[in-house]
């Protein structure tokens, strides 16, 4: 028995006419991406059944990669990963009561991007500087090195909590550095959440299109200076997922 269709939405974009993308619809049927309009306002849809979408790299890839296609000729607004809706009538009775908003948050994202940003401390030449800067770690460490380690359980849990506290400061002193440099040059800037004791930024920032080789310049500066002590990982130029906080 084969599964009933529905339609997979996308994104949402500006255009003054219908618009296909071609055969890339997402579970590997080559389904048509096409648009489906409520006046200026289209949604992105491709025929899909109707049913649970895994969360798999294979859909997720699938999911971003019509909306990035898409972002290539549009403002778009990313909707939700495995939105899916009946049929054309009712995606056009959802657009319709959304026009207002859609068109509000297409302006705001017009001609901008987002860049992603992730700095991870190289842990070995942080813990270094640690030690050399830290006089009551230098000590108490040399204290016990010469002492039977059976005997130094205590002191051994103390220099752990007095370099993970050290540790933490000099990560905010970095992540200061690094967002006091990046976040001029974006409009807008959002702190995600740090995975490991070694991240110190995991950030989105939404910055104008002409600013993005500024933006660019800044994390390459930022690379150069603390490149021997810290990772940078720089995403660049996706569409608004972290500022588009837009659902059907």
């Amino acid at each position: 028995m084969s599964q009933e269709n529905g339609l997979y939405i996308y994104c949402i974009i500006s255009s003054p006419k219908a618009v296909s993308f071609g055969d890339i619809g997402i579970g590997g049927r080559c389904d048509e991406v096409r648009t489906i309009a409520w006046e200026d306002i289209h949604a992105v849809v491709s025929q899909a059944p109707l049913t649970k979408y895994d969360t798999s790299r294979e859909n997720i890839m699938a999911h971003e990669f019509v909306i990035e296609t898409v972002m290539k000729d549009y403002a778009v607004l990313p909707l939700r990963f495995a939105t899916v809706m009946n049929d054309e009538s009712d995606v056009r009775h959802l657009l319709k009561a959304k026009y207002e908003k859609c068109v509000e948050e297409l302006e705001r994202v017009e001609g901008k991007v987002e860049l992603g940003v992730k700095a991870i401390a190289k842990k070995d030449v942080v813990f270094e500087e640690i030690l050399l800067k830290n006089d009551d770690i230098r000590t108490l460490k040399e204290k016990i090195q010469d002492i039977p380690y059976e005997k130094t359980y205590y002191d051994r849990l103390a220099i752990g909590k007095m370099v993970e506290n050290a540790l933490e400061d000099e990560k905010k002193k970095y992540q200061k550095i690094i967002l006091e440099t990046l976040e001029p040059v974006s409009l807008e800037m959002k702190e995600n959440k740090n995975f490991g004791d070694r991240m110190i930024v995991n950030a989105s920032f939404l910055v104008d299109k002409e600013e993005e080789g500024q933006f660019d310049d800044r994390v390459n500066e930022l690379g150069e200076k603390y490149g021997d002590k810290i990772i940078f990982k720089y995403v660049g130029g996706i569409p608004p997922y972290s500022f588009v906080n837009f659902s059907l």
